[in-house]
């Protein structure tokens, strides 16, 4: 293992532990919205009207200024000097604020078509409509907030502080949650609670990136000189970005679209399985390439290629390792888990198997979903945005086309008031293979994203003269055989087990769910060691890294 994977490893162990702390509570808050408000109507409305704002988020802050800016900043950091580094954040810091208050005001402006648009299917309910124009009229604003938090994780992130970063979106799910309960009884519409707790929840974010910011030497002033290269350098990289980085959103976006057409209850099914999803994807995926990007950017500027091919090879080891068995116990256990963990309240039995549906068809694109958040990085290091968006376009028509096949046929009135929706009943009649409904959706999901891996994959093995292909090609089918034996006893037990019914307490099967994990990860890690996998290594180099992070901590 090279100097760069061993920091990168370390890295990620910090992202991942303080990722899982955010998912634990990002849990708690999707938990309290199933209890309250189920799978149908207003959850609808509301996951809708979150999803145009969050694809914003995407677009425009993580999915390109981040990207972009964390390899502009590294080379003015590594070359020009830190003054000029921070002279070029308060320029960006400028600019963004600008642009998007001018976003966040057009939104509230025209929340109407934008809902007409990503939503042809709630034309047909009125009063399910208008909530969804009322609930995104309240959270557009959050973009203006999340895209100042980007640009300060991504320059934490580039000075080598993860910590602060990763923890802020704790804030805001306990914003959603504080908020969704508070509101609650005072309100005649209580899922506005949710939006306010969206807004509040962006400030909270911004607000504690701050005093790390001033620790690190970086104070967010106003600066005006957008005539900077390095400004127009960065807007140059973030354009293509945009969308490339932002390819899986895209598709979940088009996803939520075509599920509004669906049977009531379509959307919220797939939202639920895409946070159970975001757990391993959060926890280790995005941790990885948060972690990734500033490495990557470093061995670019510095030309050393071979230890890029070496750290890249290195970390798809580490996809195929972490998210294969992570893909078997989703699918195994996506009854269980929504049994448990939502099955109370508003959400009942049938929205449990509903969305346990989604998940399964979702979770079969986690290892190629977390692969390319790994490659997509390397691009952006050698400043190409292009050939992410190229790619991008191609997954976005066979997410499109797969789904159409996939979603069964749609009914329109012939005199609907939306195009779109005329458009895509007529294509699901002629495209339509197999019914699967909002699991179909899914499904395309995962089928673009294999795609969209795969095709990058090839394209940085040509550019980077060779990655070793024949480690990650290995590593991936000794996890994916390790995989499999874990999920055989699992399947065995879970199909004994009534997790939708009232015959077993709660407790038990929470004790059950609870026994199956630990003896799942326990018996992998263990035929993981027997076969002497050399990924093996990276549980005791973090196992090393905590050590020595808590050995730090209690030195006087």
């Amino acid at each position: 293992m090279n100097e760069e994977a061993g920091r990168l490893t370390r890295a990620a162990g910090v992202v991942g532990f303080f990722t899982l702390l955010s998912r634990m509570t990002g849990l708690l808050r999707d938990v309290v919205i199933g209890f309250l408000f189920g799978a149908h109507g207003a959850a609808d409305a509301y996951f809708v009207a979150f999803r145009i704002p969050n694809l914003l988020r995407r677009l425009t802050a993580e999915g390109a200024l981040t990207v972009a800016f964390i390899p502009v900043f590294t080379s003015y950091l590594a070359k020009e000097g830190k003054a000029e580094a921070v002279k070029l954040t308060q320029i960006v810091f400028s600019f963004v604020a600008i642009i998007l208050g001018i976003v966040a005001v057009l939104g509230v402006l025209f929340a109407g078509p934008l809902t007409r648009l990503f939503a042809p299917g709630f034309l047909q309910n009125p009063a399910k409509f208008e909530l969804a124009v009322s609930l995104t009229r309240w959270m557009f604003p959050y973009i203006f907030f999340v895209s100042l938090v980007a640009l300060a994780m991504g320059i934490l992130n580039a000075l080598r502080h993860f910590m602060a970063p990763a923890v802020s979106p704790v804030l805001f799910n306990l914003c959603n949650v504080a908020c969704a309960i508070a509101f609650f009884p005072l309100l005649d519409e209580p899922i506005l609670g949710l939006a306010f707790g969206v807004l509040f929840g962006g400030a909270a974010q911004l607000l504690f990136q701050v005093p790390y910011l001033l620790k690190n030497g970086i104070i967010l002033r106003f600066d005006f000189n957008f005539r900077h290269p390095g400004l127009g350098r960065l807007l140059y990289l973030m354009g293509p970005a945009a969308f490339g980085a932002a390819v899986y959103q895209i598709n979940v976006l088009v996803s939520t679209m075509l599920a509004s057409l669906l049977p009531s209850g379509s959307v919220s099914y797939l939202y639920y399985a895409d946070r159970f999803l975001e757990f391993p994807v959060g926890i280790f995926a995005i941790a990885l390439a948060t972690a990734a990007l500033p490495s990557f950017s470093r061995l670019v500027t510095t030309g050393n290629v071979t230890e890029l091919r070496e750290t890249l090879a290195y970390s798809l080891r580490l996809v195929n390792f972490i998210c294969l068995p992570a893909t078997t116990g989703l699918i195994v256990l996506a009854v269980p888990l929504f049994a448990i963990f939502f099955q109370r309240g508003a959400f009942d039995a049938n929205a449990t198997v509903n969305s346990a549906q989604a998940l399964i068809f979702y979770s079969l694109g986690l290892w190629s979903i977390s692969g390319t958040k790994l490659v997509a990085p390397v691009f952006y290091a050698m400043q190409d945005t292009k050939t992410p968006v190229l790619v991008g376009i191609i997954s976005f028509v066979i997410n499109l086309v797969v789904s159409l096949a996939l979603m069964g046929e749609i009914k329109v009135e012939a005199d609907s008031t939306s195009i779109v929706a005329r458009m895509i009943a007529t294509s699901t009649a002629h495209l339509g293979i197999i019914p699967l409904a909002h699991g179909g959706l899914a499904l395309a999901t995962s089928v673009s994203s294999m795609c969209n891996y795969f095709i990058l994959l090839v394209i940085l093995h040509r550019r980077l003269g060779g990655i070793p292909l024949g480690e990650v090609v290995t590593s991936l089918l000794r996890s994916l055989v390790n995989a499999s034996l874990m999920a055989l006893p699992l399947l065995w037990v879970v199909s004994r087990v009534d997790w939708t019914g009232d015959g077993i307490s709660l407790t038990w099967k929470a004790l059950v769910l609870a026994g199956l994990v630990i003896f799942g990860t326990s018996f992998y890690l263990f035929l993981s060691y027997a076969v002497k996998s050399p990924e093996w290594l990276i549980v005791r180099q973090l196992q090393g890294a905590l050590q020595k992070r808590l050995k730090n901590r209690h030195t006087p």
